[in-house]
């Protein structure tokens, strides 16, 4: 096989995997990610989403889903050389849920409680792909940009409050 034709093999299953985040079904992430694919960017995530392979994929979606109405990405750019690709691409959605994140340990660390707002979250993706199948990722965001979309900084102390009750309802949860 040319060069040619497996980065646009390999482009083509990145974008399908950044479209699944927001509306793919779990047998597609099977088909997306290898058993053993690790995700740089899940630390922060609900422990569920730390564990390799679609199972991991998979739960990093559900969070994302549960927390942003109308998940969408827009995709700008694509790149492939050899096993890596990399996206530029626009997450867009609209905070209808609490979204929690987590300490390294799976401690809950923060909770922001729905603010009703949309957003749009400037990313940059890199997956490393190998046997048709994403076996790495990383990623680059605007999430600085993304809260005070959300109006999560400067938080309000009403907004304060929210969190700290939305926080310990997450903990208690478990």
């Amino acid at each position: 096989m040319d060069g040619t034709r497996v980065s646009r093999t390999a482009s083509d299953l990145v974008v399908r995997s950044i479209h699944a985040m927001a509306t793919g079904e779990r047998a597609d992430f099977d088909l997306l990610y290898a058993p053993s694919a690790v995700d740089r960017e899940n630390v922060l995530q609900p422990p569920p989403s730390r564990v390799p392979g679609p199972a991991g994929f998979w739960a990093t979606a559900q969070w994302l889903r549960t927390a942003f109405a109308d998940l969408r990405y827009d995709i700008h750019h694509v790149i492939a050389d050899g096993d890596m690709v990399a996206v530029n691409s626009t997450m867009n959605g609209t905070h209808a849920s609490a979204i929690a994140f987590y300490t390294p340990d799976g401690g809950v660390d923060a909770v922001f409680p729905p603010t009703g707002r949309s957003f749009a979250m400037a990313q940059s993706h890199w997956f490393r792909v190998q046997d048709d199948r994403i076996v790495e990722h990383w990623a680059t965001r605007d999430d600085l940009g993304t809260a005070k979309q959300l109006a999560w900084i400067p938080p309000t102390p009403l907004y304060l409050i929210k969190m700290a009750r939305a926080k310990r309802r997450v903990a208690r949860l478990g």
